[in-house]
C-alpha cells in the first residue's frame, strides 16, 4: 500500500509504519481482525480503498478520477468545498451525574465547569504522572457531557475512567454510545452544505467553532453537530445512529461540492495544521509542556493552572502554577528536500537532540514538513539543525504551527 501511494501520488501523508518500538494505541495501519463500519458498504460502492485503522475498516483513498490522496486534500481546502469522512472509529460516550463535571477535571486538563450550555473544548486525559492518555474533545449537552476519544484508544481509555470511577465514589456514570456513527464534513464550503440539512431554526452562521447541539440532521432523529474537527478548516462532526449513517452520507453527498475522502488526506490535512496524532506526537511518555499544549489547560492566572486538581498536575506544574522545566520541545520542522519520515532523527553536529514524530509531503506547500521533538534549547523558530533522511544528513529549520493557516469558524 505505501509503495502503490509513492507511486500513484508522489508523496506519502501517512505514518511510517514500521516505527521502532511503537506505543500500541498507535493508530497506524495493520493486519489485525477489523469491524466494518455504518458506512462499510458506500464506501465500497464509492470505490474506497480499504485498509485496517484503530480495529476498523476504513478507506485510506477513494480510486475514482476525482479521488488519490493528493486531490482529496486539495479539494478540502478549495473555496466552496468540502471533504466526507468516515470518523466512525471514535468513541463518543455521554457523561451524566450530579458530580459528572467534578469527575471530569479530575480526569481531565482544562476548565470544564465554565463551559456554557453547547461549548466545546479540546482536552488531555492525564496519567498520575502527568502523561497524556489519549486528547478528546467534549462539549456542555446540558443534562450530560458528550465526548469523543480517538478510535484506538477508546478501550484503554474507558478502562481508566472506570477505574477512577471506582475511587471518585460521585454520582457519574459513563455511556459508550457504540449505536452511533461519526462523519466529518470538512472544507469552505461545510457550513452551506450542512445548512441544507438541519432544522429551518438553526442559524449556522451564529454557530462558532467548538459548539454542538442535539439536533435532526436531514430529518433523523437522535443527531448530534458539532462545529470542529481535525484539519484546519472550518467544519462540521455528525453523529447519527448506525441504522441512519448511510442516509445521512448520502444527504451530503447530494451535494455536488461534497468530496468523499479517506484517511490519507485526513492525516496530511491535520499535519498541515499543525495538529497532534495520539500514538505519533504524543503518548503516555509526553507531558503537556513537552508537547506545547498547555493552553489546553488554561493560561498562567486560569483557574485549573492555579487550582489544579486533574490527575498528575503536580509532575509538570510547580504549586503557583508556573510550568516546570523540561528537556524537549514539539515544534514544526521545514526546510528538507526529501520528506522526513516518522522516526528519522534530528541533529545538532553529531549530537542527536530529537526525532521526527509525523512527515508528510505538504500538498498545499509543495514542500515537506514535519513535527517532532527536539532539546528545548534548539525548539526557538528559525533555529537551523539537521535531519537524517536515507542515512544522508539534510538542513531542517524549526519552523512555527499550523505549516497552512487554519480557518476556524467565529461568528461576527
Amino acid at each position: 500500500l505505501i509503495a502503490h501511494l509513492r507511486d500513484q501520488h508522489k508523496m506519502l501523508p501517512l505514518r511510517n509504519l514500521a516505527r521502532t518500538a511503537a506505543p500500541p494505541a498507535a493508530r497506524a495501519f495493520g493486519s489485525e481482525a477489523t469491524l466494518p463500519t455504518a458506512l462499510y458498504d458506500m464506501h465500497l460502492s464509492l470505490k474506497g480503498k480499504m485498509v485496517p485503522f484503530a480495529g476498523y475498516t476504513l478507506p485510506v483513498l477513494y480510486e475514482t478520477e476525482a479521488g488519490g490522496v493528493m486531490n482529496e486534500h486539495l479539494h478540502c481546502r478549495s473555496e466552496g468545498k468540502s471533504s466526507l469522512f468516515d470518523v466512525s472509529h471514535m468513541g463518543q460516550i455521554r457523561w451524566r451525574g450530579a458530580d459528572r463535571v467534578a469527575f471530569l477535571e479530575k480526569v481531565l486538563v482544562g476548565d470544564i465547569a465554565g463551559l456554557g450550555d453547547g461549548e466545546g473544548r479540546l482536552s488531555l486525559i492525564t496519567t498520575n504522572e502527568g502523561t497524556i492518555i489519549d486528547d478528546t474533545v467534549l462539549c456542555n449537552a446540558g443534562d450530560s457531557v458528550y465526548m469523543v476519544v480517538n478510535g484506538a484508544c477508546k478501550h484503554k481509555d474507558m478502562a481508566w475512567f472506570e477505574e477512577q470511577m471506582a475511587d471518585f465514589g460521585g454520582d457519574v456514570s459513563m455511556e459508550y454510545c457504540d449505536d452511533l456513527a461519526l462523519v466529518a464534513l470538512q472544507g469552505p464550503g461545510a457550513a452551506a452544505t450542512v445548512a441544507k440539512l438541519v432544522p429551518s431554526s438553526v442559524d449556522l452562521s451564529k454557530m462558532d467553532f467548538m459548539t454542538g447541539f442535539d439536533t435532526t440532521l436531514a430529518g433523523i432523529e437522535g443527531c448530534r453537530l458539532t462545529r470542529c474537527g481535525y484539519t484546519g478548516e472550518d467544519g462540521f462532526e455528525l453523529s447519527v445512529p448506525n441504522d441512519k449513517a448511510e442516509l445521512l452520507a448520502q444527504a451530503l453527498l447530494d451535494d455536488a461540492s461534497v468530496l468523499p475522502t479517506g484517511l490519507g488526506a485526513r492525516d496530511s490535512l491535520r499535519l498541515e495544521a499543525g495538529l497532534c496524532l495520539y500514538g505519533n506526537d504524543i503518548d503516555d511518555t509526553i507531558n503537556p509542556v513537552e508537547a506545547n499544549l498547555t493552553w489546553t489547560i488554561g493560561g498562567p492566572k486560569s483557574r485549573r493552572r492555579t487550582e489544579q486538581g486533574f490527575n498528575g498536575a503536580d509532575k509538570f506544574l510547580t504549586p503557583e502554577g508556573k510550568l516546570k522545566k523540561t528537556t524537549k520541545k514539539r515544534v514544526g520542522l521545514t526546510g528538507f528536500k526529501a520528506p522526513a519520515r516518522q522516526g528519522a532523527e534530528l541533529y545538532l553536529g553529531e549530537e542527536q537532540i530529537g526525532h521526527v514524530t509525523s512527515g508528510t509531503f505538504s500538498p498545499c506547500l509543495k514542500k515537506p514538513i514535519a513535527m517532532g521533538y527536539v532539546a528545548k534549547e534548539l525548539a526557538k523558530e528559525g533555529t537551523e539543525i539537521q535531519v537524517k533522511i536515507r542515512n544522508k544528513m539534510q538542513t531542517a529549520v524549526v519552523t512555527k504551527m499550523p505549516f497552512v493557516e487554519t480557518s476556524y469558524y467565529k461568528a461576527a
